[in-house]
């Protein structure tokens, strides 16, 4: 929304409706406390999204919830502990949505058909206890819920704001047993342990109290003119005109015939941001009461070109409401349209006018409006109106029949009579917020029983077939044709218009074929349901003691109330200057020349730099160890799009970027063959094998999309010092070639982060591309310098996870067990080897995820294209090898026709078995998690319900998967499997720590603070943690692998541990005594109350060359069972329910571990299912922003989402028999994938079609359909051969 337009309106920030230091709103209450905020950069806008719903509406839904949360975006927390704490806030409230809800108690759990929407059994809010047996956990008793903790400690938790009875972690329960030296005594799984299942207590939250919220400001009450009267504000680039009647706007149209009419600022704003559009003058119409204005009479409805959609919507459902059904048919296709049109912040101020008059080829509206005949009234300067039906307002791409002066004035949309059918369909990637892949609107009148708006006379199958033969004619779109998925688009003209004809036939006859029902009815998505189930702590465990308790996020307060500080958010320092990246728009090209004359006229811009402001030698950088093969600054020629040519400098954001704008795969391009693995007789074993199966598997990139993107700030300092803050993951690998890009040791770079808003690994490496060149530009022009990448110029030049191609052939016996197994494993790496080397090792030690192969040959290689240098993204490679597998593994069941869930046990590795490097498998629970799924899912049950259905169902079709999963711990180079931290004790007992590792949501310093508690008896408000540093932890290991924890986790028990044997006898002269006692008797006796804590990981001794030794320090094992709905006419899909049970050891912290399962199952989730990159075969981005490139929201989480931590499964080798967290249960979200070919397997299988599936990841809307195969898509002529024609797009 443009700054101009908010003049007289009251704006109210996350800042101005709480604090954390005052009072929290309970809006942010509940974010906080149900751990709904992981990272918190998304956090203030969801507080926001929520707050302006109860504004509006004290006590909503949660549809509306779920409505106002559209186009709100979260990659952190998977979304479900978001939804949890908001559902308190209304009118569904209580239960995790099930009824009758049996997890807690040992039964198979609740089906798909036992859903109730108000949801009232157990789950998130601790209600229920009784009915299902689980004892007082779930409603919160004990020690920690009735009492502060103890005197002596303070109130526990103080930087949380709550204690531990407030997160609902009841140290009160019954436990099962004593925990000393990190050594649990209960090794064992025991059913009658209790078990908690509610991971914050909603008891004691504030209730909303309407009455409460601050009034409409009584000045701008007062002065009502401010919003009605006309204004004019003007820039040295841009005027803005808001006139207050007809008259004026008329005159300044006549006056300005170029100006653009904006009023949401939806698609003029992004031409000016993305497509560097200049529009000098603008003008706001929405003040202007004619076209404001909605008049009903006997026709219809007509609209003022300025209404809101959200005003429209209104109307529209108003007159559904008070109207026969027939009569509001186009009505009632608008509204379902407007439903999934972008989200309600920007329905609120998009007009439609706007719409119709961009004339753009992905509108939601205008194929509606057309197919209704819709009216429009233009008016010129001089008052002449004219009225145009929309079917001839459009004469070419973008353009139309209005002249320079004239503007829309309204529009006319009609009532349908009793003969007349109606219906409009949209597909799109996501269902929510996200432009059309394909629109459609179609209108029939049917009188006497003849058609009278077709060719044809009787609505019946010779019609249908006439239609299709004529839509195919009319969308005759060539291979090149923009936006690609040509037969797709094409195939889905043809489904829409068959699901029109299956409606409109049971409109005209009252009936529908039982087996096509379904795939007419209009989406409704049911209120989520969800259960958590985590093992509970002792009885007897003290309540200073956090460990295993599920305490909120130490930040989340702060994040909740736009408190936390993120890069971005460091005030300007004096004589800062900000940096705009010149970067390169070829995907090879030699550089002729650098002429930086035109940018630096730029008003405020005031230097350049290139290449030739640095040495070579010095120019020379990457994170790669072996491969220098990368420039601060391109210097002879680029090899991708989005590398750094230049950099200019100038006196804001802006004008730096402004200034900065003036400005395929190379064939057999293979590094050597990096990684091979070779066991047993290979050859022989497939000789002799009952079945040889041969399959490949492709797998897409994805983009990180953090939500804060990458940036820094350089301060250079004296004696050569320079001062960096950067949203790194690798503060180390930034600090280095800093250093080596300025010529200077590594002791004057200092690098800092206080937080992260996300990273994923795309911040680990890449951010070193920002930091150097910026660091030399300060260096050199001896100012601060700051840099923010734009969300495009972050896409286009950061990287992605790697793209993996694979081809696989295996030997297996008549029941399917794999005898022997050869795979070639192929990963594109970009333009240069960045981290490549370790995704590719990571992707080939994976490849057998949880199965055991007894004889093998894998070949990684890593590909160099003329792309961005692809990097480390969460799971690095495992997500890759381990797909690999699990293919191999569902073209065995299919080809041997077997159950694939069976093939799937047969293989599995169990205790005592090697892995691809050798390495024994000890402590694998992989069954137990298999054996948990099955049960508390009810898999067979499942299994059953899919056959039924889909014997039923004609045009949907259901599928469901069990995954197991196996993830490998520890950094796969030895030497970065360390860490280090720092912890002081100040003379009043408060304690500060620093680690090498970063806080990016994970929840790092909240497992840091909870080990500080355990170690030294504190309380948990004694403790702090500071930003990291390079100059308070050197050499700091990137905070990435899943190994934060285990390692700077380990280094602050290390350092605890040490400071606490030197306060014990301190303890013991004084046992009555405090803490804070016991701290200043030392101090006394001149004790050192500082100490460096260190973990080096033990016992990994592989060697690369001979393959000889462990390479991993333990696995992490899990499993996940998802079930689908795929509409085969579309290719649209629905999770309906996914159960995961993962084994994470003895957590620290149910809360964030669960957390981060979710985040993890939904990011995975976009990877298998939703999130695809697009290039022009230039090497162009198609998918820089959000606009184009989707992750999965909030609408879609399954409908149930159950997750289980498995119990009594302790693990030694790390911090109180904890297992890392991060990385490994994002490959659950495999299920869903395999889910959905299943369900596409159904539907093949009903057509005759026998051939073996290849669907490749991710399943996007287009690659389900066109896998469906049936009558529509057998009518499109063959496809053209590739090579013979230029695509628009490509996959890599």
């Amino acid at each position: 929304m443009p700054l101009c337009a908010a003049h007289g309106l009251a704006v109210t920030t996350v800042e101005g409706i709480g604090s954390s230091k005052t009072r929290l709103h309970p809006v942010q209450e509940r974010l906080a406390k149900s751990h709904g905020s992981q990272c918190g950069f998304c956090t203030p806008g969801i507080v926001m999204s929520m707050y302006t719903l109860l504004r509006n509406q004290p006590q909503p839904s949660m549809q509306d919830v779920e409505t106002y949360m559209q186009g709100n975006l979260c990659r952190c927390t998977g979304y479900r502990a978001i939804l949890d704490g908001l559902r308190t806030l209304t009118t569904d409230s209580g239960g995790c949505g099930v009824q009758n809800c049996c997890r807690t108690n040992g039964s198979s759990g609740c089906g798909p058909g036992d859903r109730q929407t108000n949801g009232t059994g157990s789950g998130q809010n601790g209600t229920g206890s009784g009915e299902n047996g689980t004892g007082s956990g779930l409603n919160g008793s004990g020690s920690g819920e009735n009492g502060t903790n103890s005197g002596q400690n303070g109130t526990n938790s103080g930087q949380n704001g709550t204690n531990s009875g407030e997160n609902g972690t009841n140290s009160g329960q019954n436990g099962t047993g004593s925990r000393q030296n990190g050594t649990p005594t209960n090794g064992t799984y025991r059913e009658e342990d209790r078990v908690g299942t509610s991971l914050f207590n909603t008891e004691r939250l504030t209730p909303y109290d309407p009455s409460q919220e601050a009034i409409f400001p009584p000045e701008l009450m007062l002065r009502p003119d401010w919003v009605s009267r006309p204004l004019k504000f003007s820039g040295p680039r841009v005027t803005w005109h808001r006139p207050a009647t007809l008259s004026e706007l008329l005159r300044l149209k006549a006056t300005y015939p170029n100006a653009k009419l904006v009023n949401g600022n939806t698609e003029i704003g992004v031409e000016v941001k993305l497509k560097r559009c200049e529009y000098p003058v603008l003008i706001n119409p929405g003040q202007v009461t004619e076209l404001t204005s909605v008049t009903w009479d006997e026709d219809g409805v007509t609209f003022g070109a300025a209404v809101t959609l959200s005003d429209i919507e209104a109307e529209l459902l108003t007159a559904q409401s008070q109207q026969p059904a027939w009569k509001t048919r186009v009505f009632s296709a608008i509204t379902e349209m407007l439903r999934w049109f972008a989200g309600t912040q920007i329905r609120n101020v998009s007009a439609i006018g706007g719409n119709i008059m961009t004339g753009s080829p992905i509108s939601d509206l205008v194929p509606l409006l057309m197919s209704a005949d819709s009216q429009l009234t233009l008016m010129t300067s001089s008052g002449e109106q004219r009225t145009v039906p929309i079917r001839g307002f459009y004469t070419a791409y973008r353009r139309n029949v209005a002249k320079p002066d004239e503007i829309l004035l309204s529009v006319t949309v009609p009532y349908t009579a009793e003969d007349e059918f109606f219906m409009g369909f949209k597909q799109a990637h996501r269902r929510d917020d996200d432009i059309a892949i394909v629109n459609a609107g179609f209108f029939v009148r049917i009188r006497d029983q003849k058609v009278h708006t077709f060719r044809a006379t009787s609505w019946d199958d010779s019609l249908l077939q006439e239609a299709v033969s004529l839509l195919l004619e009319d969308l005759p779109l060539g291979p090149s044709a923009p936006g690609g998925m040509i037969e797709y688009r094409r195939t889905l003209t043809l489904s829409f218009f068959f699901k029109f004809y299956l409606q409109t036939c049971g409109w005209i006859t009252g009936r529908v074929d039982e087996s096509c029902k379904s795939v007419l009815e209009k989406f409704h998505r049911p209120t989520p349901a969800s259960t958590q189930l985590y093992q509970v702590v002792p009885d007897d465990q003290p309540v200073e003691d956090l460990v295993g308790r599920p305490v909120a996020h130490m930040s989340a307060l702060k994040q909740v109330t736009g408190e936390a500080q993120y890069l971005d958010d460091i005030p300007p320092l004096a004589g800062e200057l900000h940096a705009g990246f010149v970067l390169s728009s070829r995907a090879h090209a030699r550089i002729a020349s650098v002429d930086a004359r035109e940018a630096l006229q730029e008003p405020g811009a005031t230097h350049f730099f290139s290449a030739k402001d640095i040495a070579p030698e010095r120019n020379k950088t990457g994170p790669s160890p072996h491969h220098q093969d990368e420039e601060v600054f391109r210097a002879e020629t680029v090899t991708s799009m989005g590398q750094v040519i230049g950099l200019v400098l100038a006196c804001d954001r802006a004008t730096a970027q402004r200034a900065a704008k003036k400005d395929a795969i190379r064939e057999n391009s293979f590094t050597p063959t990096v990684h091979y693995f070779e066991h047993g007789d290979v050859n022989a074993a497939f000789s002799s094998a009952a079945h040889v199966v041969e399959g490949s598997v492709r797998m897409g990139g994805q983009e990180h999309f953090y939500l804060e993107t990458v940036g820094c700030i350089a301060v250079p300092k004296e004696d050569n010092e320079m001062e960096v803050h950067v949203s790194s993951q690798g503060l180390n690998i930034n600090q280095m070639l800093i250093a080596r890009a300025l010529g200077v040791p590594a002791n004057r770079i200092v690098c800092k982060a206080k937080r992260l808003g996300g990273g994923f690994g795309g911040k680990e490496s890449r951010t070193c591309s920002v930091t150097t060149p910026v660091a030399v530009a300060a260096n050199r022009s001896g100012r601060p310098v700051r840099a923010v990448l734009e969300r495009d110029e972050d896409m286009a030049s950061m990287g992605t996870r790697h793209p993996m191609l694979a081809k696989y052939r295996a030997g297996v016996t008549v029941e399917g067990k794999v005898t022997c197994v050869e795979m070639e494993i192929f990963l594109n790496a970009g333009f240069s080897h960045d981290l490549s080397l370790g995704v590719i090792s990571r992707a080939t030690t994976s490849c057998d995820n949880a199965y055991h192969y007894p004889a093998y040959r894998i070949t990684g290689k890593l590909c160099l294209t003329n792309t961005p240098s692809n990097t480390a993204f969460r799971g690095f490679g495992g997500p890759q090898g381990s797909m690999v597998a699990e293919a191999m593994m569902d073209d065995i069941a299919s080809q041997l026709r077997l159950d694939a869930t069976q093939v799937r046990m047969v293989n599995l590795v169990q205790e005592g078995h090697l892995n691809v490097t050798r390495q024994p498998m000890v402590q694998v629970t992989v069954d137990r998690c298999i054996a948990e799924v099955v049960q508390k899912a009810g898999f067979r049950r499942l299994q059953r319900e899919v056959e039924t259905f889909n014997r039923l169902n004609r045009w949907k079709k259901r599928g469901v998967a069990l995954i197991p999963n196996k993830f490998n711990i520890a950094f796969g180079l030895a030497l970065l499997n360390q860490g280090g931290a720092l912890v002081h004790i100040y003379t009043d007992g408060s304690v500060l720590v620093t680690v090498g590792g970063v806080e990016m949501g994970q929840g790092l310093f909240t497992k840091c603070y909870q080990v500080v508690t355990r170690v030294l008896g504190v309380s948990a408000d004694r403790v702090y943690i500071s930003e990291t540093a390079t100059d308070k932890v050197p050499n700091a290991s990137p905070t990435a692998a899943s190994m934060s924890t285990d390692l700077y986790g380990a280094a602050v028990l290390n350092a605890c541990e040490q400071l606490r044997e030197r306060l014990a006898p301190f303890r013991k002269a004084a046992p009555d005594g405090t803490f804070s006692d016991w701290v200043l008797a030392a101090y006394q006796s001149r004790v050192c109350l500082s100490v460096c804590g260190f973990e080096a990981t033990k016992g990994l001794a592989f060697d690369p060359l001979t393959h000889i030794g462990d390479m991993y320090s333990y696995f992490v094992f899990g499993a996940a069972c998802s079930l689908v709905e795929v509409d085969c006419l579309t290719g649209d899909h629905q999770v309906l329910k996914t159960d995961i049970v993962m084994d994470v050891g003895e957590s620290l912290n149910p809360a964030i571990d669960i957390g981060q399962i979710e985040g993890a199952f939904m990011q995975g989730y976009g990877l298998f299912c939703m999130e695809r990159l697009k290039y022009s075969p230039n090497g162009f981005n198609f998918t820089r922003g959000p606009g184009a490139y989707k992750i999965p929201g909030f609408g879609d989480i399954p409908l149930e989402l159950h997750v289980s931590l498995l119990r009594g499964s302790p693990n030694p080798r790390a911090v109180y028999s904890s297992k890392a967290v991060g990385e490994p249960p994002l490959f659950s979200a495999a299920s869903v994938f395999f889910a959905i070919k299943e369900a596409v397997r159904a539907a093949r299988a009903q057509n005759g079609i026998s051939e073996p599936l290849r669907m490749e990841s991710p399943a996007t809307p287009d690659r389900i359909r066109m896998a469906c195969r049936d009558m529509f898509t057998d009518k499109l002529p063959p496809a053209p051969e590739p090579g013979s024609f230029k695509p628009w797009m490509v996959d890599l």
